[in-house]
């Protein structure tokens, strides 16, 4: 099946900060976790994506097309929610339905307001009106109610309470039951994340340090504790990071890099993140 998004060689320069050589794919039918600290360079890479900035270096194609030369209809399968609602305080969500079914081709007015329904929104209340949460509902339901083939979320889970972000989790999983469609979702809640990606890109300091399988990823890492002396005994490529303490050291080590059976604690994503991030790997 043709992947729905592929990132070859990416390049972005700025003044103080520079985008290297980014490549990564997502498959169709798979939800991507893309993470990254504040300033890695993930906005930067979504926007790269959308062709909303010009790119240095490198190929980007959505679903086999180059991004800077897609047309109209092509670009109609992109759902895209940001961190903040666009749409003016003044209008009210059957309004916006009505904005959109003038602007998509491919607009379906029944499962907009299926979407409203299931998320609870009150569509005749004026934006200004709602939560965050609700805010963040309505653009989604914009978002997922056209002929969208891949959603494309920049932190569009933040803010929100734990009850309205695992609505929006079982909706996403429920988008990508139809295997075109893909979600490639940028979060610094981890945890989201890790419920419900198969798929891990990490950005740091603008290089992919690396993009895997979330289960083989966590399969493949372990955390250990000791002392500094056995750590040292460790092969040295077996670290991918070490934080010290007042009674010992614990490392991010790679299985398949040190003796079978060696008594290793459970690592989840946000322990892998954070050890890929530190700058001591010995």
């Amino acid at each position: 099946m043709q992947n729905a998004l592929e990132l070859k060689g990416v390049s972005k320069q700025y003044r103080g900060f520079a985008l290297s050589d980014v490549n990564f794919t997502l498959p169709s039918g798979c939800i991507m976790g893309f993470i990254g600290e504040n300033g890695a360079g993930k906005t930067t890479t979504i926007k790269l994506i959308l062709d909303m900035i010009r790119r240095d270096g490198g190929h980007i194609e959505i679903f086999g097309e180059d991004c800077r030369t897609m047309k109209r209809d092509a670009w109609e399968s992109i759902g895209v929610v940001l961190d903040s609602c666009g749409f003016s305080e003044e209008l009210t969500a059957v309004h916006v339905g009505k904005i959109m079914a003038g602007i998509y081709k491919s607009w379906k007015k029944e499962e907009f307001e299926r979407l409203l329904n299931n998320y609870h929104v009150d569509q005749n209340k004026k934006v200004k009106e709602y939560s965050k949460g609700m805010k963040m509902k309505l653009s989604l339901a914009v978002a997922m109610a056209h002929e969208t083939r891949l959603l494309i979320l920049d932190e569009a889970t933040s803010g929100l309470d734990p009850v309205a972000r695992e609505e929006l989790l079982e909706s996403f999983q429920e988008f990508i039951q139809d295997e075109r469609r893909s979600i490639l979702i940028s979060s610094h809640i981890i945890s989201d994340l890790e419920k419900i990606s198969d798929y891990i890109t990490f950005i740091h300091r603008g290089n992919i340090l690396f993009s895997e399988e979330k289960d083989m990823l966590l399969e493949n890492h372990g955390i250990f504790h000791g002392t500094k002396k056995a750590l040292m005994e460790l092969p040295e490529d077996a670290v991918a990071g070490i934080r010290e303490g007042a009674f010992g050291v614990e490392a991010l080590v790679k299985r398949d890099r040190v003796a079978r059976g060696m008594a290793l604690d459970r690592a989840g994503l946000e322990d892998i993140m954070l050890f890929y991030s530190r700058e001591e790997k010995r």
